[in-house]
Formats: C-alpha cells, sequence, structure tokens
C-alpha cells in the first residue's frame, strides 16, 4: 500500500513539474473583484487543480456525512418499529393473560358460592366465613 502511494505521489509531482515547465506563459488573473499577479500558467493550473481537489473532498466527506446520517435514521426507525411492533404483541399477550380466568374461577365458576353454614367458621383457618359472605383467601404466615 506504501509503495502504490509513493508511486502516486511521485506521478503526480512529475506530471504537475510538466505542467508547469510546458505552459512557463506568464499570464494576469482577474478575480473579479481584484487583480492576481501576473503568474506562471502551470502554476496556476497546478493551484486551481489542488483547490478543486480539495473542495472536491470536502464536499464529497459533507455529502458522505449526510448519506451516513440518513442510513442511521433509516436504521433507527426500523428498529424503533421493530420495537414498536414488539410492545404491541406484549400488550396483546398482557391483556390476554388478564382477561383469562383464574384457576378459581375455572374451577368453581365464575360468580363466588356463598356459604350458609356458619359452623364451619373454625374448621378451616385459611377461610373467612360469615353469614351471607363468599369465600375469601388469607395468606398463610409459615
Amino acid at each position: 500500500m506504501r509503495i502504490l502511494l509513493l508511486v502516486l505521489l511521485f506521478l503526480s509531482f512529475a506530471y504537475s513539474l510538466a505542467l508547469v515547465l510546458a505552459n512557463n506563459t506568464e499570464v494576469g488573473v482577474n478575480l473579479l473583484f481584484s487583480q492576481a499577479p501576473t503568474m506562471n500558467l502551470g502554476l496556476l493550473l497546478i493551484l486551481c487543480l489542488i483547490l478543486g481537489i480539495v473542495i472536491g473532498i470536502l464536499l464529497a466527506l459533507l455529502i458522505f456525512r449526510v448519506l451516513q446520517n440518513k442510513w442511521e435514521i433509516s436504521r433507527l426507525q426500523k428498529a424503533n418499529a421493530n420495537l414498536q411492533e414488539q410492545i404491541t404483541q406484549a400488550n396483546v399477550v398482557i391483556d390476554r393473560q388478564a382477561n383469562a380466568p383464574t384457576v378459581e374461577e375455572a374451577v368453581y365458576g365464575a360468580t363466588a358460592v356463598n356459604v350458609q353454614d356458619t359452623t364451619m367458621n373454625n374448621a378451616n383457618p385459611n377461610v373467612n366465613v360469615h353469614e351471607g359472605a363468599s369465600l375469601t383467601k388469607q395468606k398463610r404466615d409459615y
């Protein structure tokens, strides 16, 4: 890679030198708002070529950065849409689980069973039984 770079550098230097030697006429340069002193035409061509290369590289980097930002925005929008879809699917699963019947509802039915017998009050310490009340669960302390 270094050898290729050195060869290209040498060729560009040789081309520049040949351009200056082949175009040795003195020309005046009018810059519209000012007048540049007379200079060698070959040197003027080289300066314009270097200025064009520098401006082209800067514009290419700017355009590449803009395109890179557009690609990044597009990638992030796709990721955002994917995450929104995952959130929607998770919400559907949560709604299904929230609306699903509990084990007690599945086994005993959707309505609570009223207990009419108050004599069972002391039979099971985990169940509160009051007259006309329904079965309720209590948390056990082990």
